[in-house]
């Protein structure tokens, strides 16, 4: 593991307040929710130059608001810079929502866990994937002001906020030309057999009983593993146990619009590729098992916005 040198600087986020862009306070935001974000993605959503990015990350460093770790694998070599949060950004974020400060040592444990868990080089390349797919979604919003992902959770809060039952990768609400749907995502990273896929499905089917029935997605490696898959669930070994399955593969979205555009195929809905934003899943009304629709601040980038997002029931 190569450890960056750190720069020696104060504990006073309002000696550097002066210095910081509101593009800065959405990075803050966006690592301490979902831990580490890679330099390039990144300069997917708050940027329009990568070199411009780079600069200001090492500015960003240097003034103790964010770290950095390059994870180094015996097979794979160096792995991309991966961003996470500093002292300055993770006392900005805390005193943004009112809770306490974290303490050195509770931000110490939580940043160096970041680094050992990122040395198995399976769990960082899934953790990065179910990123990479949101990450898609925001720099599709910026070119089409009609789009916009008003809600992003990670494992973690999706975890807490919705059923014990189940544990997607992530959970979001996209809206494009009036439609919206909400969803949950599985990442797939080819590494499953198709039962284990299927297994899954029990824990949303409990779920719809309780919460919301929003549709799952199975986020693909190849259309190879797609159409396996497809076939499995539509067999007497399968089943989809009435949960509303969507797939589409990495393969097919990179030159189709990515997970924004027409890639997604329902399990037993035909060939028919749909859009995002057509596949059915209301964010419905709020209830015990049920976080309802987005709040505006849930939206990513709430703090870039000039707006209000839409919300939708």
């Amino acid at each position: 593991m190569a450890t960056p040198r750190r720069s020696t600087t104060p504990d006073d986020l309002l000696a550097v307040s002066w210095r910081l862009e509101p593009r800065d306070c959405v990075l803050a935001h966006l690592l301490d929710q979902h831990r580490f974000l890679t330099t390039d993605q990144i300069a997917a959503v708050l940027f329009t130059s990568p070199r411009t990015c780079r600069k200001r990350l090492n500015v960003l460093r240097q003034i103790g608001f964010i770290d950095w770790f390059m994870p180094v694998h015996p097979s794979a070599g160096r792995l991309p810079v991966h961003w996470v949060p500093g002292r300055l950004s993770a006392r900005y974020v805390a005193l943004y929502h009112g809770r306490p400060a974290p303490s050195s040592r509770a931000l110490r444990e939580t940043r160096d866990g970041h680094p050992s868990a990122a040395t198995r080089v399976g769990h960082l390349a899934h953790a990065d994937g179910v990123n990479q797919f949101f990450i898609d979604l925001l720099a599709h919003s910026r070119h089409h002001p009609t789009a916009r992902l008003t809600r992003w959770w990670s494992a973690g809060r999706t975890y807490a906020k919705v059923d014990h039952n189940t544990r997607p990768d992530a959970h979001g609400v996209w809206t494009e030309d009036g439609r919206v749907v909400a969803f949950f995502l599985e990442h797939d990273t080819g590494s499953e057999s198709h039962p284990a896929r299927a297994e899954k499905l029990t824990g949303y089917r409990t779920l719809q009983d309780k919460g919301p029935a929003w549709p799952v997605l199975f986020w693909l490696p190849s259309t190879t593993i797609e159409a396996n898959l497809h076939r499995h669930l539509s067999g007497p070994a399968g089943g989809t146990l009435g949960v509303l399955i969507a797939t589409a593969a990495r393969d097919h979205a990179a030159a189709h619009g990515g997970p924004a555009g027409p890639v997604w195929t329902v399990v037993g809905g035909g060939r028919r590729r749909l859009r995002l934003a057509e596949l059915p899943g209301r964010p419905g009304a709020e209830g015990p098992f049920h976080p309802g629709p987005p709040q505006p601040d849930e939206d990513p980038l709430y703090l870039l916005r000039d707006d209000t997002p839409p919300t939708a029931v």
